[in-house]
């Protein structure tokens, strides 16, 4: 624009050149990407990309000038701005990646950014070969929170030692509120593997096993693309930040309009349990929710008892402990509305497993292996397991293995639209009263 500017053209020359530059852009920004330029473990590294800069942004300013050669538009364009363009905004790029990996050293150095919600969990030997550089490629820090594994020959104490290790890993990741758990061992050493594995079913974080030292020597492991493939997802985070966002929103919204357009149903059915039996009316138990956090859940009381330790019994069919107006509001879930006010609270969430006693949680872990990664995602007061007639009582190991399939696949699948899909399909489920007692 200054050189048209310069050149005494019209305004007509600006729009035209600030096309061309914005494409010029667009197309540089976008193969750059697919090379994995903007990868974090990428910028992370000193070394400026001289090569692939220069060359990814000159091809790109030869194919839009053999685009405008083929559409026989070249002459409209000025030759002279053209190349002034081209070598001003390659000095630019380059400049500005110096700076982008400069500002990125010094969050890195600081602490501010990479590897704080990271975990590394192995044996000394893979720990200490593991440079400051390797973690820089494999993990975009060049330290992050290690626990290493025990070394004892023997191999009880060792398993003894690995449980402790991994158990107060564990904890770390809860308290600290950890993303990801990288894992670097041998790969031949399987019962390792399995062991950390198991524990991080427990854990709503993305795990991964990092190539061992034998594989990083076949390899230089230079950009991220080499390290995405090399190293084996053992276990998927759940959902993503702006998925959590995007799921947490509609549910504040959501529950807060179902609050107020139920309100008069939940006066009516405060005031016929606190007429038709005594105690309370409502009904608070402990149950475990996201990442395994125990929160305080709320129902209607439906019941003439309150159960709430080690020894839980579920209700059943025709079940003698429900009063005559609790077998009323189960029959229509009205029940369950008070768990709305969970859900502005961020205990739950609107679509997501169903919570269990406590009780019930210890039983179910002992005899489904897979039945902790149900924590893995907030509970919910509806979802795809009660949309799919697996709600009420489950008094088999066969009944509660077929609801945790359907919570798992949901976890595995879950979009936006599932939820809205299964908000609707659990106002027809109520109507149905499928289950309900």
């Amino acid at each position: 624009m200054g050189y048209q500017f310069l050149a005494g053209n019209s305004g007509s020359e600006y729009v035209l050149e600030s096309g061309v530059g914005l494409l010029a852009s667009i197309l540089y920004v976008l193969r750059m990407h697919g090379s994995g330029h903007y990868d974090f473990q990428e910028i992370a590294k000193p070394r400026v990309e001289l090569k692939e800069i220069l060359v990814c942004w000159f091809s790109t300013g030869l194919l839009l000038a053999f685009i405008a050669f083929l559409l026989k538009i070249s002459v409209v364009y000025s030759r002279g701005a053209f190349i002034i363009f081209g070598s001003l905004a390659a000095v630019g790029l380059l400049l500005s990646r110096k700076a982008a990996k400069e500002a990125i050293a010094r969050a890195v150095e600081r602490g501010a950014i990479g590897g704080r919600d990271t975990v590394l969990i192995g044996d000394f030997a893979e720990m200490a070969a593991l440079t400051p550089a390797d973690l820089l490629v494999l993990c975009g820090a060049t330290e992050v929170n290690r626990f290493i594994l025990g070394v004892e020959r023997d191999i009880s104490e060792r398993s003894l030692l690995d449980t402790q290790v991994i158990s107060a890993a564990s904890q770390f990741v809860r308290k600290h509120n950890c993303r990801q758990v990288l894992i670097a061992l041998p790969w031949n050493d399987i019962d390792r593997i399995e062991l950390v594995k198991n524990q991080m079913k427990l854990l709503p974080v993305a795990s991964q096993l990092l190539p061992d030292l034998r594989i990083r020597s076949l390899t230089s492991l230079t950009s991220s693309a080499q390290r995405g493939a090399l190293v084996v997802e053992i276990q998927r985070a759940p959902l993503s930040e702006w998925q959590r966002l995007v799921k947490r929103g509609m549910d504040v919204v959501f529950s807060s309009l179902a609050i107020v357009f139920f309100l008069p149903i939940m006066f009516l059915a405060a005031a016929a349990i606190k007429l038709g039996s005594p105690g309370p009316v409502i009904f608070r138990q402990l149950r475990r929710g996201f990442n395994g956090k125990e929160f305080v859940i709320y129902k209607f009381r439906t019941m003439t008892v309150q159960e709430n330790g080690s020894h839980v019994v579920q209700a059943t069919r025709n079940d003698m402990r429900v009063t005559g107006v609790g077998r009323l509001l189960r029959a229509a879930s009205i029940d369950e509305l008070p768990q709305l006010f969970n859900v502005v609270k961020g205990d739950m969430s609107l679509v997501g497993p169903r919570p269990h006693a406590l009780a019930h949680d210890s039983y179910f872990e002992t005899v489904l292996s897979d039945y902790a990664v149900r924590h893995h995602v907030k509970p919910g007061i509806t979802g795809w397991a009660q949309c799919n007639g697996a709600r009420g009582e489950t008094p088999t190991v066969q009944h509660i293995a077929k609801r945790v399939k359907l919570d798992l696949w949901y976890i595995n699948n879950w979009s936006i639209w599932l939820d809205l899909f299964i908000l609707i399909k659990t106002v027809f489920e109520v109507l149905r009263k499928r289950n309900a007692y």
